[in-house]
């Protein structure tokens, strides 16, 4: 995906200069009287950056509309070449600002002017640990968690029990030894190793990251590297951690079943060939459950293992998946009036709080909840799987906050490196390069 981001910059510039300028719209919408009576019927939109979950998210809002029916919730979807940044910039340009906008974590503090202020929401003190970190902007929490997620590598149980003649223990497999070993047990059966995912953003949003946070377990330490990254400091042709991931990402483009035209593969097209037995591993996460769903609905037995960055067990890393927030909903205080912001407020608190919406969201939805309160468990094995990880202690940090642009420039560079156009050295050059130039 080729995306010109000092034409962004422009337009983000422009954008909210001009909003400025104008100043804000009423915040009734040219409505005298700011009480609406209960009978009024307020009309609300959330944009939708959860391409996976657009059918899901329908079916949500028209329930919530039949418990709530002097409310309308349309869910507008992002179109698949934009990221939810230019979606709502676009939005808000056209004088159309979603009344709600799911955006990612690292986006959150660029709409600190156009969010509204949800600090003395119930469900601020219902949040789990750390999951209003990148929500909190200038003291003030300013979005909404929508979802807990984490990622590695998808197992399908049924066809590693074959591969291994018995019952499969995902815990034995915390080496690239280990993982390599499983993938020519699961080739002997007849079946493909792997898939690799080759969008940009799963390479440059999920995959390359783990360099990042396995550094250390410690946050701080984690940040002071990405600092040093952007000074220039940072050398990752010695970096051990980084290398140790890209050989590991060596050994599975060996592996991987479209390694002839690596960048051909689709998003779509991954959970069938999960779902069908068609190959052992897929990296992804939990949020693919309900296409993968689709292609299996009797055996269901799936799980996550991490992706392992040396031959080390005790190896940080090794033993962790990366898990947080990685959803927020911001709701716009400048184009849209202050009963279509109480209507969001109110959708946001029966997701939370009425046993309907918490059916909804964690199965219909299959997210694993950012809320204490919430003591629904989710079925889908992926969510479990994430669960046990969590439980246990053994998670890395999700890397949320990186800049809107990591994933597309980043990501292109990988899907070269994974296709082979260019080497190791130039991969480095080319991510070193980015986080010089990231302002």
């Amino acid at each position: 995906m080729k995306r010109k981001i000092l034409s962004i910059m422009l337009t983000f510039a422009l954008v909210f200069s001009l909003m400025a300028g104008c100043g804000t719209k009423s915040s009734n919408n040219g409505e005298s009287n700011s009480t609406a009576t209960a009978t009024k019927t307020v009309k609300i939109t959330l944009l939708n950056s959860k391409a996976e979950s657009q059918a899901q998210l329908e079916e949500v809002a028209k329930i919530f509309i039949k418990e709530n029916p002097n409310i309308i919730v349309e869910v507008i979807p992002t179109a698949a070449d934009q990221t939810p940044f230019e979606k709502v910039i676009s939005m808000y340009a056209a004088g159309n600002a979603p009344t709600m906008a799911m955006i990612d974590p690292g986006e959150v503090s660029k709409f600190k002017d156009k969010f509204l202020d949800l600090s003395s929401e119930k469900w601020v003190s219902d949040a789990i640990d750390g999951a209003l970190n990148a929500a909190t902007v200038d003291g003030k929490v300013i979005a909404f968690p929508f979802a807990v997620e984490g990622y590695g590598l998808i197992y399908n149980k049924a066809v590693l029990d074959k591969a291994f003649g018995g019952n499969f223990d995902p815990s034995s497999i915390r080496t690239r030894d280990a993982l390599e070993e499983a993938f020519k047990k699961v080739e002997a059966t007849g079946v493909k190793a792997i898939a690799i995912p080759p969008m940009d953003w799963s390479l440059g949003g999920h995959f390359l990251p783990i360099a990042y946070t396995a550094q250390s377990k410690d946050p701080a330490q984690v940040a002071q590297f990405l600092s040093d990254l952007k000074a220039g400091k940072v050398d990752l042709a010695n970096n051990k951690v980084f290398n140790g991931l890209m050989d590991t990402f060596d050994m599975m483009k060996k592996y991987n079943i479209d390694k002839d035209d690596p960048l051909s593969a689709t998003y779509e097209r991954g959970p069938q060939l999960i779902g069908k037995g068609e190959v052992g591993f897929w990296f992804m996460g939990n949020w693919a459950w309900p296409q993968i769903k689709e292609f299996d609905t009797a055996n269901e037995q799936y799980g996550f293992i991490p992706v392992p960055i040396s031959n080390n067990p005790d190896d940080y890393g090794n033993s962790g998946i990366p898990v947080g927030a990685t959803k927020f909903i911001g709701i716009d205080k400048t184009q849209n009036s202050a009963e279509q912001q109480d209507a969001a407020k109110k959708f946001l608190d029966w997701l939370v709080y009425s046993s309907t919406g918490q059916d909804m969201l964690v199965n219909k939805l299959n997210i694993i909840p950012a809320f204490k309160n919430i003591t629904l468990q989710p079925q889908n094995p992926l969510a479990k799987s994430i669960l046990q990880y969590v439980k246990s202690g053994n998670t890395l940090e999700f890397m949320t906050t990186l800049p809107p642009d990591h994933w597309p420039n980043v990501g292109a560079s990988m899907q070269k490196y994974l296709a082979g156009k260019i080497d190791r050295k130039t991969l480095i050059d080319e991510i070193e390069n980015y986080w010089k130039n990231v302002q």
